[in-house]
């Protein structure tokens, strides 16, 4: 009933944007706009999927220190993706980091670390690309002020990392001062920051930084390509600057609470954005569907082949999962009240 609750808000969103959709978009115009796409094009952005995830597997290899076998990090991710897909509270992230701590000699709070990093970036990106395509879009004053906030945020949250990276002892001694009063929390929580700031170390080591941000580049730039191939099927006037407008509205959509899997909030971001170029509701949403199927198509095919690699199911990764949460739980009663 707890987690019930918890997925409320977000049911909300999304039901409220899937009723938005529904009223103003015109299905019949939107099923004739998936008809006559281009789908030469569109099988560009199919090679696209696939190659955006061989080289988000390398991103975050990177942040691991090239510690994991790449193969392993490949189907870690592709499973977290695919389990984003049907698990509520982006489950995936955290079942990723589980699935690769048991094939590579890491530990979890020291890989879950580099997820977080990883996902900060990406947020870094988005507010970088939403600015630059402000210039293309009408009345911008907004988009302006969002791209501005969610800029300072992520620079803000970067920095704090790399401060407590800096000073891990510090908040090591801080911490074990502070809990001295609860045993539990500080023999389990003083184990896990002493990983999770090992795996913050990244952010200290200028070299292995810039790597990684010159394969989060490029793992960015494969996105516009495909983004605007996709795009274009559809709209052939399309011009690329639409796709930095689109792609950064796509991630900063999927940061909002919603259903599992971002429904309602992507094809809101996305088809929404195009309009502003476009005012052609319907086609847009073609497009955002699209787009959905193109993120669940690498996530789809490599997660399922590293599932059975690996003799797992969804449902029992998600069984493992809430287990291992409960057995933190029985183990710490009075923080679960």
């Amino acid at each position: 009933m707890k987690d019930i609750k918890r997925l409320i808000p977000g049911a909300l969103v999304s039901i409220a944007l899937i009723a938005a959709i529904l009223y103003f978009v015109d299905f019949q115009t939107m099923w004739s706009a998936i008809q006559n796409a281009n789908y030469r094009i569109l099988s560009g952005s199919i090679i696209l999927s696939f190659l955006w995830m061989f080289v988000r597997a390398k991103v975050w290899q990177t942040l691991l220190r090239d510690k994991p076998k790449y193969v392993d990090v490949l189907f870690a991710a592709s499973e977290g993706y695919l389990l984003n897909t049907f698990l509520p509270f982006r489950l995936g992230e955290v079942g990723r980091a589980f699935l690769l701590s048991r094939k590579s000699g890491m530990t979890f709070s020291e890989i879950l670390p580099t997820i977080i990093i990883e996902r900060v970036v990406d947020l870094a990106f988005a507010a970088a690309f939403l600015l630059a395509a402000l210039p293309y879009v009408a009345d911008s004053q907004d988009s302006e002020r969002i791209g501005y906030i969610v800029g300072g945020v992520v620079i803000l949250g970067l920095v704090m990392m790399y401060v407590l990276a800096r000073n891990n002892k510090w908040a090591l001694d801080t911490f074990h001062k502070l809990s001295v009063r609860w045993p539990f929390l500080q023999k389990f929580g003083g184990s896990f920051l002493e990983s999770f700031f090992e795996g913050l170390g990244v952010l200290t080591d200028g070299w292995l930084f810039i790597r990684f941000l010159l394969w989060m580049s490029f793992n960015w730039f494969i996105a516009l390509v495909a983004y605007y191939l996709i795009t274009l099927a559809f709209f052939p006037q399309a011009q690329p600057e639409w796709t930095l407008f689109i792609l950064s509205a796509a991630a900063l959509g999927g940061a909002i609470p919603a259903l599992p899997g971002g429904v309602g909030t992507f094809e809101g971001a996305v088809s929404a954005a195009l309009f502003v170029f476009t005012k052609d509701q319907s086609t847009s949403l073609a497009v955002a569907l699209t787009a959905r199927l193109y993120n669940y198509l690498n996530s789809g095919v490599l997660g399922t082949i590293g599932l059975m690699r690996e003799g797992q199911t969804l449902s029992g990764v998600y069984q493992q999962l809430m287990n291992m949460r409960n057995k933190q739980n029985a183990a710490n009663p009075d923080e679960v009240n």
